[in-house]
């Protein structure tokens, strides 16, 4: 394993509030559904609605407890979970109009990777990674920079970049 460069944490917070809503919602759609339901059919469609947004809240929970690092050779989880290869980026993007989480910034990759979405930290749509969420924008912006650097290095278009 190489050393990570950057990372970005997740920030408390953030985490309890976005969990919280999700939560919350939950809660409300399951409320509804057992006191002001006019049918059964829309009864079950708001209890489902409901336990898969309490289950969202859960999963946020659990994966913002890892930090996302930079290394040389990869964006991955602090759990080992690899978001994609450095090699394989060919762009970074952090502009206001970009479909980007909030907070965060958008990668463009060379080859798709496959469709993952970890709620709250980051997702993977084919050719696009958005990394971001309950993030800090600071940090965020620092591992955007980081990597458009790497890049632009890589492909020669900044020559003693030195991490």
């Amino acid at each position: 394993m190489s050393d990570v460069i950057t990372g970005i944490v997740p920030s408390a917070p953030r985490r309890a509030f976005g969990s919280g809503v999700l939560y919350a919602l939950g809660g409300l759609l399951i409320y509804i559904a057992l006191t002001q339901s006019p049918s059964a059919a829309y009864a079950l469609l708001l209890i489902g609605l409901g336990g898969l947004s309490i289950y969202g809240g859960w999963k946020m929970w659990q994966v913002t407890g890892h930090l996302i690092e930079l290394t040389e050779e990869e964006l991955r989880l602090s759990d080992g979970t690899l978001i994609c290869r450095t090699e394989d980026i060919a762009k970074v993007d952090r502009s206001f109009f970009a479909f980007k989480p909030s907070n965060g910034f958008l990668v463009t990759t060379k080859v798709a990777y496959p469709f993952r979405y970890v709620p709250g930290l980051w997702w993977c749509i084919g050719k696009r990674i958005g990394v971001g969420g309950v993030t800090s924008g600071a940090e965020c912006k620092i591992m955007a920079d980081t990597l458009a650097a790497m890049v632009a290095t890589r492909d020669g278009l900044l020559d003693d970049f030195k991490l």
